[in-house]
């Protein structure tokens, strides 16, 4: 079949892509960005996809000689220029017209679990808007509603290994929810059996072998990631809270609405899926193979030990700003810098100036754009430290309490978060 897959860069659409095309089938990637889909698939022509400003128009020429279309666009929380009405609903709407008007055989929505017009959270009810558009119109069409997807590189896995991860596991409510994950792989096989059969069904609930509880979930991470299972439970009203100070922070999962979708729960009855599959899906246990342990295992840890290091160090050099400012005798510290052969109005300067400095190394920590060139600038002012030391008051190196020895494993851990704390746009 020639099949069109929109949001083909995206976690879901990509693996349909990969699968499409392993089956023998033809594939136009249709996505926003036709750069990134010529450097993944260079051998493919891609169709542009714009859901903020859908032409059907264009699009209904675009599609004539498709067979199949499969929507695998979506967004699990609106920030910036992306909207759940322009891009679960109203883009998608638009699409499924063109592709009905252009005789396209067959179109399978990727949802949710639970969409729902009527839904109490704006992502699970556009998703169920766009259901209802596409069930509207006179076309053979399959919506596939997923639970929670395991993948390796998915932001959501990636966030549950990254809770699994720490010391104590928050779980809000004890982790009594109950979740129904299912792996990417049977996802992308349950979607290519729809497009292939005769005669699919209308619905298909995308769950995985058996139900579980969000604490046995997350036990399953640490079993397969070899983490620590201590778990530490959140009252409710504590994890509400906390969910709408973690939606202040751009991209978090953590939102009052994701907080309430887990507490509604996401099961359903396996059996359609095992009967479209010809075997039961792949259960949590067997999720963790090699290759999710090599890219979940590391990456987990340093989640949440590499902020943890951040942040210790901007408080560290915030601390040691206020100290030198206000704290320390003003008098001691002028001696000091006597000593490198600094006085009076050079050494107030210098005095002040460092303060300033460290205050300004510790808030830069802060800004992401800023973090590498503030660990580079931190580095070379502790060497710069060790040495000037080293050279006018070496005795230092001898004190009891290692005033000077302790900037080498500083030196070493700003090395280290020098290379793992990169934002994107730095590197």
């Amino acid at each position: 079949m020639r099949i069109l897959v929109t949001g083909a860069t995206g976690l879901i659409g990509a693996e349909l892509v990969e699968r499409l095309l392993l089956a023998g089938h033809a594939v136009i990637p249709g996505a926003r960005s036709l750069e990134a889909v010529r450097r993944r698939w260079p051998a493919l022509e891609p169709l542009e996809i714009d859901y903020a400003a859908p032409d059907p128009d264009t699009w209904t020429r675009a599609l004539q000689g498709v067979d199949a279309v499969v929507n695998a666009v979506g967004i699990f929380r609106e920030q910036h220029s992306q909207h759940f009405a322009a891009l679960h609903v109203k883009g998608p709407a638009a699409l499924f017209a063109a592709a009905a008007a252009a005789g396209v055989g067959r179109i399978v929505q990727i949802s949710a679990l639970g969409a729902d017009p009527a839904a109490a959270t704006g992502y699970l009810a556009s998703k169920g808007r766009a259901d209802a558009a596409l069930a509207a119109l006179p076309v053979e069409a399959v919506v596939v509603r997923p639970s929670l997807v395991f993948a390796p590189a998915g932001a959501s896995t990636r966030w549950f290994a990254r809770l699994a991860a720490l010391p104590l596991t928050p779980l809000p409510g004890g982790g009594r929810q109950p979740v129904q994950p299912l792996h990417l792989d049977d996802l992308a096989a349950l979607v290519l059996r729809v497009l292939e059969m005769p005669s699919p069904p209308p619905v298909v609930d995308a769950v995985g072998p058996q139900a579980l509880t969000l604490r046995d979930y997350l036990l399953e991470f640490k079993r397969g990631l070899g983490l620590a299972r201590g778990f530490l439970p959140v009252p409710a009203a504590l994890a509400r809270l906390g969910a709408a100070l973690a939606a202040r922070l751009p991209g978090s999962l953590v939102t009052p609405d994701s907080l309430q979708m887990l507490e509604a729960g996401s099961v359903a009855d396996a059996a359609p899926v095992t009967r479209l599959l010809g075997r039961p899906p792949r259960p949590p246990a067997r999720f963790f193979d090699p290759a999710a342990q090599l890219r979940l295992g590391a990456g987990a840890r340093l989640q949440w030990l590499v902020p943890l290091l951040r942040y210790a160090m901007a408080a560290m050099w915030i601390g040691t700003a206020l100290v030198s400012a206000f704290v320390f005798p003003v008098a001691e510290s002028l001696a000091l810098l006597a000593r490198t052969g600094l006085t009076g109005s050079a050494a107030q300067a210098a005095l002040h100036g460092a303060a300033a400095l460290d205050l300004l190394l510790g808030i830069a920590l802060f800004v992401p754009r800023w973090r590498t060139w503030a660990y580079r600038a931190q580095i070379a002012l502790v060497a710069g430290y060790t040495l000037i030391i080293s050279v006018f008051l070496p005795e230092y190196w001898a004190h009891p309490y290692g005033p000077v020895l302790k900037n080498l494993p500083l030196l070493a851990v700003l090395v280290a978060l020098h290379e793992l704390d990169r934002p994107r746009w730095t590197t």
